[in-house]
């Protein structure tokens, strides 16, 4: 018992954060506990007309704080004298501007409740037109293209672009913000104890992925490049980093005021941090060539291979490729849809209207009758569409969709585009609307393997974790017969806790590498989709409408 050792797994969602303690032994789950973001439910600070959505970081400290505390107290009696190692993943690209002690403006006197000096999550897309400049000066000047190893395109939804929109709409951000950092980063700053901006150990997967650094550039983008950008950019650089470490390395230990908050030792190791879907991927036993799919609200596309296979290659339109950035010692690429089940919450929302609207203009119903209907029916609704579509034969619809309600994060990132519809009649129902929607979601996953194909990359297999694969057996089925190749589903609930867990065994140095801390630590797999070939021979067809279909609809939105 004297030799039993747990670490911490802390996975920082979009509406929550969840912790986990695990034995280093063999990965098994002792305690988990989530924590739903206050202000966030509520929708504080966010304003989807103009696509900002933002978080305070109070949001994160008191989640943190209550999740841990309360997975101690769940774990049997003596854990937590056990518990040797935490590491945490986040969303992101998240930044935050931080005052020179490193402390988030939004928790400094004046900025209490100025989404500008808030984190700035993944799916804000209010920098667009910063992300077109940076793409266009990048392509253009006579210096080095910074966005050659993130696709050759870089996103509204990444660093530079944020912090270049948001010192550009808010004077007092520009006069109070000293410098930057990214959620992931700042969570071991703050447990550790050391938010100096100019010494927080900074993620090899957020800064490779999300702020074009690069070895090969000696770091960032040059200063030139970034005053060039815009001078209000000007000296940032130096206030940043130039240095990256991969999640296998400690940024540190728990400093005494967060060991007696927690009720922990102040000799627990704290991981370097780094985004959701990279770790995500440690957790669900990433092996090279093997794309790791975390199918959620969004999708995040992993994908790992030995450095000295792909070489000098640059891979066009995907998001990101950095040695260390998943595995360290392999090459990380990174791709993405930027709407999935997001998607389908969409199309509910939709139907929902009059039960949500007109259904409280009712007098047939009193207030306790009209909730319990509402949510009986909107629990009910997605689950009834996804028995009525399976139902549903191959391009029995004539339906074919976009998936870019959210605009498309790979491949060629491009946020100005939008989703449609074509082949609708009057015989249209909401089953039929909501299949061709389905069929959408699988048709980008699909455009994401080909191009890695296309420019030399292979998948042999593919892995899924999230809610999805747990949830829909249909929504599976049919992105396996467009994808044509069989996926494998994580056992795990909590893919991305548990690749946390992995990285804080090795942090805390129970293992000698996240490989070894795989092995020992993983829980394998529940189920594997095959494809059924007449199906995928039917979809390869559609799939070439949704091509023509798609390429048609950007023409037309990117033509002046």
């Amino acid at each position: 018992m004297s030799e039993e050792k747990f670490v911490i797994g802390i996975d920082f969602g979009t509406d929550s954060v969840r912790s986990v303690i695990v034995d280093t032994c063999n990965g098994d789950e002792i305690a988990n506990v989530v924590y739903y973001y206050s202000r966030w439910e509520k929708g504080e600070y966010c304003d989807p007309a103009i696509n900002q959505f933002r978080q305070h970081p109070l949001d994160y400290i008191e989640g943190l704080t209550y999740t841990i505390k309360e997975a101690i107290a769940q774990a049997p009696a003596g854990i937590a004298d056990k518990i040797v190692g935490i590491s945490i993943d986040t969303t992101g690209s998240t930044p935050v501007a931080v005052d020179k002690k490193g402390t988030p403006l939004a928790l400094t006197k004046g900025f209490e409740e100025n989404p500008n000096a808030m984190f700035i999550i993944w799916k804000d897309h209010t920098a667009v037109k910063e992300a077109e400049e940076i793409n266009n000066l990048a392509h253009s000047w006579d210096g080095v293209d910074y966005t050659k190893y993130v696709g050759g395109v870089y996103s509204s939804e990444w660093f530079w672009a944020k912090i270049l929109h948001t010192l550009r709409v808010d004077e007092t951000i520009r006069e109070s913000a000293y410098s930057w950092v990214e959620h992931c980063d700042w969570i071991p700053a703050l447990l550790t104890g050391n938010t100096d901006p100019l010494a927080i150990k900074r993620s090899r997967c957020a800064a490779g992925h999300k702020a074009m650094w690069h070895e090969s550039f000696g770091g960032l983008p040059s200063e030139g490049f970034l005053e060039k950008l815009d001078p209000l950019l000007k000296g940032l650089r130096s206030r940043l980093y130039q240095h990256t470490f991969t999640s296998d390395v400690k940024a540190g230990i728990l400093s005494p005021e967060w060991a007696e908050k927690l009720g922990l030792s102040e000799n627990v190791a704290i991981g370097v941090g780094a985004f959701d879907a990279h770790i995500g991927a440690i957790g669900a036993e990433i092996e090279a060539y093997i794309l790791c799919k975390v199918m959620g609200t969004s999708t995040c596309d992993m994908l790992i291979a030995p450095m000295e296979e792909i070489g000098d290659k640059t891979i066009r339109g995907i998001c990101g490729q950095v040695d260390g950035s998943i595995i360290p010692g392999m090459l990380g690429m990174e791709a993405g849809q930027s709407a999935f089940g997001d998607i389908y919450a969409w199309f509910r929302n939709i139907l929902l209207f009059p039960i949500e609207n007109l259904l409280q203009k009712s007098s047939l119903l009193n207030k306790g009758e009209k909730e319990k209907l509402v949510k009986d029916i909107s629990d009910r609704l997605l689950p009834e569409l996804l028995r009525e579509a399976e139902k549903l034969s191959i391009d029995e619809t004539g339906i074919v969709a976009l998936d870019w309600m959210n605009g498309r994060r790979t491949p060629d990132a491009n946020q100005l585009l939008k989703g449609g519809i074509a082949g609708l009649n009057l015989g249209s129902d909401a089953a039929k609307i909501f299949r061709a929607l389905v069929e959408a979601t699988a048709f980008g996953a699909k455009k994401i393997v080909d191009r890695f194909i296309a420019e030399g990359v292979s998948i042999n297999g593919v892995i899924a974790l999230g809610g999805i694969p747990k949830k829909s057996p249909f929504i599976m089925q049919v992105v396996c017969d467009v994808l044509n190749m069989p996926i494998k589903v994580a056992r795990s609930d909590q893919t991305c806790a548990l690749g946390a867990a992995m990285c804080a065994a090795t942090a805390a140095g129970v293992y000698d590498s996240i490989e070894q801390a795989q092995k020992n630590m993983g829980n394998g797999f529940e189920k594997q989709y095959q494809p059924h070939p007449e199906s995928a021979e039917k979809y390869n067809l559609l799939y070439n409408k949704y091509s023509k279909f798609g390429n048609f609809t950007e023409s037309a939105l990117t033509s002046h």
